[in-house]
C-alpha cells in the first residue's frame, strides 16, 4: 500500500520489523539500550504506558497525545499536529536523531464518511473494528476496509513530506508494524484483522523502509536525559489509549 500511494522522496526498501505491534516494537527497540542521542515525538501513549517495563533511556520524550495535541473530535492525533511538535523539536534539539511517532494509518479512520468505525470512541461498541470483525460481530465489505485505510495514510503523507523537507541528515520513512485486513494468520489458519502481538505475518511484520537525505549531515550528540518528565493521569492514558482502538 506504501509503495503504491507514497509519492516521497527517496530510495524504498523494506525491513523486518521486530514486532507485531507497538509495544513489541518500543520493547525491541527501546528497551535496556542507551539513547541518550535520541528525541521521541509521539502521537501513541504506549511507551508512557509501559514506560516501566520498557525502561527507555531517551534523551527526551514528547508526548504530542498530551494537551493541547490531542483532537477530540476524532479521537486521535492529527498528523498536521505531529509535525508541528517534530519541527519544534528538530529546532529545539538539533544535535539529536528524532524518532517522530504518527499515527495514520493507525486506526482511528479519520475524515471517513462511515459510522461503523466510530461506535467505540463514545462508548456505543466495546471494541474497534478489527476486532468486532474477529468476533463476527460486524461485517463489512473487505474494499471498503482497504478504501478507508488507504486514505487514512493519504491523510498522512503530505505532512510527512513536509517535515522530510526540512530535517537534515538522514531520514527513514518505516512503521512500527503492518496490519492485517483479513488474510490468514500462522500457525492458526484463521483469518485475522488488525496487529494482534505474537503473530509475524509477512502483512505485520514486513514495513516500509524509504531511506532520504537532506544535506548536509548533522553532528549527533548524546546528552543525560531531561528530567522534567510530567506525569500524566492515568484515567486520561487509558482514554487515549481507547479513543486509538486498544482493547483495555
Amino acid at each position: 500500500m506504501f509503495e503504491r500511494q507514497s509519492r516521497l522522496p527517496g530510495r524504498l526498501e523494506s525491513r523486518t520489523s521486530r514486532g507485531s505491534a507497538t509495544t513489541e516494537f518500543l520493547t525491541a527497540n527501546f528497551g535496556e539500550r542507551d539513547l541518550h542521542d535520541t528525541v521521541y515525538v509521539t502521537s501513541n501513549p504506549q511507551l508512557y504506558q509501559n514506560r516501566e517495563l520498557i525502561q527507555p533511556a531517551l534523551h527526551a520524550s514528547i508526548n504530542v497525545w498530551d494537551e493541547p495535541g490531542w483532537n477530540e473530535e476524532h479521537g486521535t492525533v492529527l498528523p498536521e499536529t505531529v509535525v508541528d511538535h517534530a519541527q519544534r523539536a528538530a529546532q529545539e534539539y538539533s544535535n539529536k536523531r528524532l524518532v517522530v511517532h504518527f499515527m495514520q494509518p493507525h486506526y482511528p479512520f479519520i475524515d471517513s464518511d462511515t459510522t461503523f468505525d466510530k461506535g467505540h470512541m463514545n462508548g456505543d461498541k466495546a471494541e474497534n473494528v478489527w476486532g468486532q470483525l474477529i468476533k463476527g460481530e460486524l461485517i463489512v465489505d473487505e474494499d471498503t476496509l482497504w478504501k478507508i485505510y488507504a486514505d487514512n495514510l493519504d491523510r498522512a503523507l503530505p505532512h510527512v513530506k513536509e517535515l522530510m523537507k526540512e530535517l537534515k541528515g538522514r531520514t527513514v520513512v518505516t512503521a512500527d508494524h503492518g496490519n492485517m485486513v483479513g488474510e490468514r494468520s500462522f500457525p492458526i489458519p484463521i483469518r485475522e484483522w488488525g496487529h494482534p502481538r505474537g503473530i509475524y505475518t509477512e502483512q505485520l511484520v514486513r514495513v516500509p523502509w524509504l531511506i532520504h537525505d537532506n544535506e548536509p549531515r548533522r553532528d549527533i550528540v548524546a546528552e543525560r536525559p531531561e528530567t522534567t518528565t510530567k506525569n500524566i493521569e492515568e484515567g486520561k492514558v487509558a482514554d487515549r489509549l481507547k479513543n486509538l482502538g486498544y482493547a483495555e
